[in-house]
């Protein structure tokens, strides 16, 4: 019987749906002062474009990804992660070619990746992401950064902590990669598997291992072999964050998962755990088929951070109370009820009324229950004399008020 939900997915239920739209309001009012735009691509794209984009060595694209063969014997997969797909659609559309550059995105939505569930990391996820496209300059990177650390802030989280790191690039890159092939050369039977076949192809993917994370500790980094041009970025990247007052550390080993970064890397940490983690990606648009254009975003899993708000138990302020309930007392007054709603609700206002023909206390008592700042009370000789009764639930006051006027002064107390 297909009565339980599949492993690795949530119902998110009311009284918690709120949580999660407290967090998408933020999230997407910050963007708005940023001036980033919202992009929405498809659940699923084609395969490739996450084998080229993400990368082959990467555990997403080899181990986790949900691929499947439609009818036309095309290989598709549900979208793991946001960046590959808004790539893609700024090549398709040609969104390089519009006279406002750089071009900046942001994106929320499901995402999908075959893992094993635990807390803060499901199989389905809901992922918040902006991505810059157009500009190399090391104050775009300030900017994403200090748009991933100000979401954190004005949802609640406490105790952040920004580590950055430069990856490199197509030129320095290739020397520290032999670097890092000489370093494990001996070292190979300590290792995993899967850092044993990531030595030939990918040997930076060995730092980002947790089952080896012991074993690289002493392993070289990329800072000691940057090119110029990637010193003075990421050189250039630290003081526009100290200009702009945000804290950060460099960590060396930041490498991130996935294969497309390069020059900045980095991650915030809250308490020790990753809760949003980016980077820089200058080789993806061409990758994808597009010009040379430089990039760079992040992603923030939501329900990471409502996992994180949970866990320093932060309270949202969250505006869920009613307006109004109106209880209705008869058949006639029933009826006037429901066109009373319907005027109430085009209105403006959050209103709610009975629905089981119950008595005056259960009725009050469901008002209570749903927070109602108000009761409307209405019964056969409220009809008769064209009034109701309005009761303000927190001072108990309550006052008499004229059908015809209802609305009006409803909105001045609300007011």
């Amino acid at each position: 019987m297909f009565t339980n939900k599949p492993r690795g997915t949530y119902d998110i239920l009311p009284g918690e749906v709120e949580k999660w739209q407290f967090v998408e309001k933020v999230a997407r009012d910050l963007c708005r002062r940023y001036n980033y735009h919202e992009i929405r691509t498809p659940m699923f794209e084609h395969t490739e474009l996450f084998a080229r984009g993400v990368g082959e060595t990467t555990d997403i694209v080899a181990k986790e990804m949900y691929t499947f063969t439609d009818r036309g014997d095309r290989s598709l997969t549900l979208r793991p992660e946001g960046t590959a797909g808004a790539v893609r659609s700024f090549v398709e559309n040609k969104l390089y070619g519009l006279p406002q550059q750089p071009t900046k995105l942001y994106y929320m939505g499901p995402m999908f990746r075959y893992e094993r569930p635990q807390a803060g990391r499901n199989r389905q996820f809901v992922q918040f992401g902006v991505e810059a496209l157009g500009s190399d300059h090391p104050s775009m990177d300030a900017e994403v950064l200090s748009l991933a650390m100000t979401l954190l802030v004005e949802v609640g989280i406490r105790n952040l902590s920004l580590e950055i790191n430069s990856v490199g690039c197509p030129e320095c890159r290739p020397v520290y990669r032999e670097q890092l092939k000489k370093f494990f050369a001996d070292k190979l039977d300590e290792l995993c598997e899967d850092c044993n076949n990531r030595y030939d192809r990918n040997p930076m993917r060995i730092l980002d291992c947790k089952v080896d994370k012991d074993r690289v500790a002493d392993a070289p980094v990329m800072l000691d072999d940057l090119c110029e041009g990637c010193q003075t970025h990421f050189e250039q990247l630290q003081g526009y964050l100290k200009d702009s007052n945000i804290p950060f550390v460099v960590n060396p080993h930041i490498v991130r998962g996935l294969d497309y970064y390069t020059k900045t890397a980095f991650e915030i940490l809250v308490d020790g755990s990753t809760v949003i983690g980016g980077g820089r990606y200058n080789g993806l648009v061409s990758e994808l088929g597009g010009p040379e254009t430089p990039g760079i975003g992040f992603g923030c899993g939501v329900d990471r951070v409502l996992l994180t708000l949970a866990n320093q138990n932060v309270t949202l302020p969250l505006e869920q109370a009613l307006d109004a309930f109106v209880v209705a007392l008869g058949e006639a007054a029933d009826r006037k009820a429901v066109s009373l709603l319907q005027e109430m609700r085009a209105a403006g206002m959050a209103v709610e009324k009975d629905y089981l023909a119950r008595g005056m206390k259960a009725q009050l008592k469901s008002a209570d229950r749903l927070g109602a700042k108000q009761v409307i009370i209405l019964g056969d000789d409220e009809l008769a004399q064209g009034i109701a009764n309005v009761k303000d639930m927190e001072t108990g006051e309550q006052i008499t008020v004229p059908l015809a006027e209802l609305i009006q002064k409803l909105q001045m107390r609300k007011g």
